[in-house]
């Protein structure tokens, strides 16, 4: 009785998913592949005469190559993001949770109200001007980094927790320092978390539309979201080229996230036992 029902819920569990994510992923292929007069009436029949070639020239091709140079800007603003993140973040969930002093409960509250606090747009714009950094890609790599920190540095934190202090008094009586400590021993063994949040906020960073569009204004500095304007006027949308330039940027992240996703739970859960 009770592998039925298990096998009801998987059975329940797999049709959600097509109907959440498969259904809409179709939609946006068949009609990626449509012309425009088709695909403007966004239903699920494929293409009579497909075109997926001519709609992803067009794409590539529109506004002098814009796409090309949103996907670099997206890659270096993603890489150095996760960069700094996974550096910043692994140091701090490391002190946190190896070295309590009088100031720890406060530091966790800063962390805490981080994940609370939403971000203020003009305060942040005021402060990168004052900086020198608005407008800039160096910017907007410093605002993406401090969203992320303090979910990264909880997920740290939490699998610090299950890794033995012996391990660090091991070191030091060998004759490691501090930062040979962190980087020869402890790092290595954060693979798990390090892999979880390097593809989880690289979806996020990768695919982010209001960071790029208040941080980064100027269509020399498109992120791959900020391209989808591209086809969309006040009182037309060329759906087809719209839905073909969601495909284009919809793929490296999935791919990703379909490489990687066993790590990302294996990252989720570790730590969760020993605290």
């Amino acid at each position: 009785m009770r592998s039925v029902r298990q096998f009801v819920i998987e059975l329940l569990g797999i049709a959600l998913t097509i109907v959440a994510f498969w259904i809409p992923f179709y939609f946006i292929i068949v009609n990626a592949g449509k012309d425009e007069k088709e695909a403007a009436m966004l239903n699920l029949s494929w293409p009579t005469a497909p075109q997926f070639w001519e709609n992803i020239k067009t794409v590539v091709v529109a506004r002098d190559y814009m796409l090309l140079r949103a996907f670099f800007n997206s890659t270096v603003l993603t890489v150095a993001s996760i960069a700094l993140l996974v550096l910043l973040c692994a140091m701090a969930g490391f002190v946190l949770q190896r070295r309590t002093s009088r100031a720890t409960p406060l530091l966790n509250f800063l962390i805490l109200a981080g994940l609370i606090i939403p971000p203020a747009i003009v305060p942040t714009i005021w402060v990168l001007d004052g900086l020198g950094l608005f407008k800039t890609l160096f910017g907007l790599i410093l605002v993406e980094v401090a969203l992320g920190f303090p979910f990264s540095v909880l997920l740290y934190r939490g699998f610090m927790a299950a890794l033995p202090r012996e391990i660090d008094e091991a070191a030091v009586i060998d004759g490691c320092g501090g930062f040979r400590l962190f980087f020869r021993i402890i790092l290595p063994l954060l693979q798990p978390v390090t892999a979880t949040i390097i593809v989880l906020s690289s979806v996020s960073i990768f695919n982010d539309f209001t960071n790029p569009l208040y941080f980064l204004p100027g269509s020399k500095n498109a992120t791959v979201q900020l391209t989808l304007y591209n086809f969309q006027s006040q009182y037309v949308t060329q759906y087809n080229l719209l839905f073909m330039n969601i495909l284009l940027i919809t793929i490296p992240p999935l791919i990703l996230f379909l490489f990687f996703n066993r790590r990302i739970v294996a990252g989720m859960t570790a730590g969760s036992v020993k605290g």
